[in-house]
């Protein structure tokens, strides 16, 4: 970890929230504000002037930020050697590379300095390293965390990821960095995604694939993962299935037109300064040779092979991997820095490409002690299923089963009634607003009650939704707690401006009176303050 970085935040108190007092660091290609985004080239001194989206989305949850972490320049690299600040090591062996590019956030979780950090994963940095290093490393589907306020690589590739000591705080985490931002252009709505119910894959009902072919791993890789096949028959039924596809697909990430992308990205950074690492300059400098024929050369083919994929998914709940095919030393980086880092893409490339989610996770160690990490990987939107047999694997005992129910009255925070909420177990998750659709009313109480107007009265003059604070329920609470709940007010589905479906508290169509239409004070607090 980055110490010069750490003694340059300003400490903040935290926040109330899901994630109260754990401390975070950040990869140094994403902003903090007040402090330099170098993304590992040190000849960036300007402050970030704010947060990154999901910076500000964790804070407000309440995490602290402790520092910055040191990275492969412009998170270029699998290794966590690229960097004017110096190589990062395993926390299990000195002679062993920590990973990258997300190289010193892996260190800093691992070493026990934050609870949990930031990484970002394009070709597999968020995992690689948190195989390295024994850790849980959480990549999200696509666009589902927002990427404003990084530094990018391949924006259109671009994952914020998190890595952890356990399942458990990485989802803690994971829920909170979800949020849609109409700023960010490649932001997706989880609700515009595919997905597949929490639970589904509980249990012995899961359907695991592995594949169907020798891997060529390291001797000690090839003893560790058979004795991972032993134990993936634990989470269910266990298959083998044709992965060449996908190994195809990896090789397509630095030899088509994502490597363009690089180019694009920071590709007039890359002169010869002494600041820049001479290996990111030797491979993105490639990009600038590529042509758009090639590109739509590199894009047909690799719809071919997402095609010749998605049988896989159709019976699968999840895809069994190793992280990496071994664990290189810094010497052996040295003698061949690209070829070695070419190897340890092989199963970690192509999960964006084909626009797939993927947790890393300890398996099984080497003979000789030192970790050996395992995947899940499972179609976008599929998140939360490869997060829950990540657990099951683990030995992490399933949460109970919450229900995530958005509140916008007096069981808000410090209302009179919030006590109902916290006695049964619920927690604060975040603050959201609605979609701009919904309406706000005084109803007898006084109480606010929510109706959704329909699709031809919609207008600009909506706003941009009314502020509610979404609580996670305990599944069995949720009985208990509806009883109390008077009419003209119900329980009912709710949809967030993100896109995403809870329940929340709304009114029935004849209390909507509208001589006491208040969707102007934007939420019940406002309300209240102006009287």
């Amino acid at each position: 970890m980055n110490n010069e970085w750490i003694t340059r935040v300003e400490p903040i108190e935290p926040a109330p929230g899901p994630l109260h007092g754990l401390t975070m660091a950040l990869k140094d290609n994403i902003d903090l504000a007040g402090v330099p985004t170098t993304a590992g080239d040190p000849r960036t001194t300007e402050p970030a002037k704010d947060n990154a989206f999901v910076v500000e989305q964790l804070i407000a949850a309440g995490a602290v930020p402790l520092g910055k972490t040191n990275l492969d320049q412009y998170a270029t690299g699998l290794v966590g050697t690229r960097s004017p600040y110096g190589a990062c090591h395993s926390v299990f062996s000195p002679e062993h590379v920590s990973g990258g590019s997300s190289s010193g956030s892996a260190v800093a979780v691992a070493t026990g300095q934050v609870d949990f950090a930031l990484g970002t994963d394009t070709a597999g940095s968020g995992r690689v390293p948190a195989a390295f290093n024994r850790l849980v490393g959480i990549k999200p589907s696509r666009g589902l965390v927002s990427a404003r306020g990084v530094v990018p690589a391949c924006r259109s590739l671009d994952c914020v990821t998190v890595m952890a000591r356990s399942v458990a705080t990485a989802r803690r985490v994971f829920d909170v960095m979800v949020a849609f931002d109409p700023e960010d252009a490649w932001s997706r709505r989880a609700s515009a995604l595919p997905q597949r119910r929490p639970g589904r894959v509980a249990g012995s009902a899961a359907v695991i694939g592995v594949p169907d072919i020798g891997l060529g791993l390291d001797p000690e890789y090839e003893q560790a993962w058979q004795a991972t096949l032993d134990e993936a028959h634990r989470l269910g039924e266990v298959v083998k299935v044709d992965v060449q596809p996908l190994l195809e697909a990896a090789d397509l990430l630095y030899s088509g037109p994502w490597l363009a992308e690089r180019w694009l990205a920071f590709g007039d950074k890359l002169d010869d300064s002494e600041a820049v690492d001479p290996t990111v300059r030797a491979i993105v400098r490639g990009g600038a040779a590529l042509t758009a024929a090639g590109a739509f050369a590199g894009f047909d083919r690799l719809a071919t092979l997402k095609r010749a994929s998605e049988h896989l998914w159709t019976h699968l709940d999840a895809l069994l991997l190793p992280v990496t095919p071994g664990h290189p030393t810094l010497a052996e980086v040295a003698a061949d820095p690209i070829g070695v880092n070419s190897r340890l893409g092989r199963f970690t490339n192509m999960v964006n490409l084909l626009d797939l989610c993927a947790i890393a996770f300890p398996g099984p160690d080497r003979a000789d002690g030192l970790p050996f990490g395992i995947q899940l990987l499972a179609p976008a939107g599929h998140d939360l299923s490869v997060i829950e047999l990540a657990a099951l694997w683990c030995g992490e005992n399933p949460p109970e089963t919450d229900v995530l129910l958005a509140v916008a009255g007096a069981h808000l925070s410090g209302q009179p009634l919030n006590d109902q909420l916290v006695r049964r177990g619920a927690r604060l998750v975040r603050t959201a607003r609605t979609a701009a659709s919904y309406r706000m009313y005084l109803v007898d109480g006084p109480r606010p009650g929510l109706t959704r107007t329909l699709p031809r009265t919609r207008t600009e003059a909506d706003g941009p939704g009314i502020e509610v604070e979404v609580w996670s329920v305990p599944a069995a609470e949720l009985g208990g707690f509806a009883a109390t709940i008077d009419p003209p007010l119900a329980i009912g589905p709710l949809e967030l401006s993100d896109g995403r479906q809870v329940l929340g508290f709304l009114c029935t169509a004849d209390a909507a009176d509208p001589e006491r239409d208040i969707t102007a004070s934007g939420g019940w607090r406002a309300y209240l303050a102006g009287g």
